[in-house]
């Protein structure tokens, strides 16, 4: 039942993680909607887990699912734009 109440819980923000290039830092988190002190947080977690790692670092594989789960977590829609076409999730 618990998770029935969740799923109809508003979000609690959205945000964009953006891939800069090559050179750190190497991400943009940009806040679309949400309260800014609570997204502020948000922000600090997720540089934090990212901020010297690029896409093709084995380690960005693992640290992208902690932000995720994160991110559902504390209701938060995440959007990811690494600069090139994602293959969708394996079956």
């Amino acid at each position: 039942m618990s998770e029935t109440m969740e799923e109809q819980l508003p979000a609690q923000g959205h945000a964009k993680i953006v891939y800069l290039g090559p050179t750190a830092p190497h991400w943009d988190i940009r806040t679309i909607t949400g309260d800014t002190g609570f997204m502020d947080g948000f922000r600090d977690r997720v540089n934090a887990r990212l901020l010297l790692l690029p896409p093709h670092d084995p380690q960005f594989r693992r640290n992208r699912e902690r932000v995720n789960r994160d991110g559902e977590r504390e209701r938060i829609y995440i959007e990811w734009d690494l600069g090139y076409e994602e293959e969708e999730a394996e079956a």
